[in-house]
């Protein structure tokens, strides 16, 4: 079922996607214990197994080219960094559990809702990986756009790790202030811009690769991703202008420094007005 066939080819979903989405599927079943880990642990998780999938599939059928083995090896990193950072963090720190439990995010959700998320959940990371998947099925050979794109995607695990370390270390310090320190004086969200960052570098990768309607699947992706990505960012300044928002150092902190994008002027989302 997952062989390379000749027909494959340019064509957007054959047999060989279906494996990546089965590989996906598994790596994000998680979330039936936890709803928000669809979107969370098991993104992570997902990733990090169809870089597994990619890697073994490739070696087995002697199709990995160096930059399809060092993309398959980047994915497992930042999907079990991602994966890991954020499952550590749910199950030790107790203030971003009381955090999640006030949102909602923990709440049980009924079966239908569950398997629908999870549908979404394995195509859409099927979707975000498929540049590398599309390389693979159509024999691409090494060009100078997927080593742009993995030098891009090492720069973003690097960005997206260094911010959770800071972050991590100035509340050790002062749990009850913001992080304004590090990656955090260029944007307030330097680990979502580094994921946004991540994904683009993917994209970049797939140039000279991919064909026809193979790019309306990884640039919709894309383009999802960093929706998601700009909607998590605004729904983390409504609980920072919750907890904040009346601290005037905070104030010029927020009305200075880039919501998401570095050394651009979008400062606020729209969800945020503030007198």
């Amino acid at each position: 079922m997952f062989h390379l066939d000749p027909s494959y080819v340019g064509k957007v979903w054959p047999p060989f996607m279906w494996g990546v989405t089965l590989v996906a599927a598994l790596g994000c079943c998680m979330g039936f214990k936890e709803f928000v880990w669809f979107m969370s642990v098991g993104y992570g998780f997902a990733v990090m197994c169809i870089g597994i999938f990619h890697l073994i599939f490739g070696l087995f059928n002697h199709s990995l080219t160096l930059a399809t083995g060092i993309m398959s090896v980047l994915f497992i990193i930042y999907g079990y960094r991602l994966g890991g950072y954020i499952l550590k963090r749910e199950l030790t720190n107790k203030d971003y559990r009381k955090t999640l439990e006030s949102t909602g995010s923990t709440k049980a959700m009924p079966i239908p809702v569950s398997l629908f998320m999870w549908a979404y959940s394995m195509w859409m990371y099927t979707a975000q990986t498929s540049a590398l998947s599309y390389r693979v099925m159509n024999g691409a050979k090494d060009n100078l756009f997927v080593w742009i794109g993995i030098l891009i995607m090492v720069l973003a695990i690097c960005g997206e790790a260094t911010a959770d370390k800071q972050k991590s270390a100035a509340k050790k310090i002062n749990p009850k202030r913001f992080c304004d320190t590090g990656l955090y004086r260029y944007c307030r969200c330097p680990n979502y811009f580094s994921e946004v960052l991540f994904w683009f570098g993917v994209t970049v990768s797939g140039i000279g690769a991919l064909q026809g309607y193979q790019w309306s699947m990884a640039i919709a992706a894309f383009i999802l991703i960093t929706y998601v990505m700009y909607n998590s960012a605004s729904r983390l300044e409504l609980r920072h202008e919750k907890n904040y928002g009346l601290d005037p150092e905070y104030q010029k902190y927020s009305d200075t420094v880039p919501l998401l994008f570095p050394f651009t002027k979008q400062y606020h989302s729209m969800k945020v007005y503030r007198d």
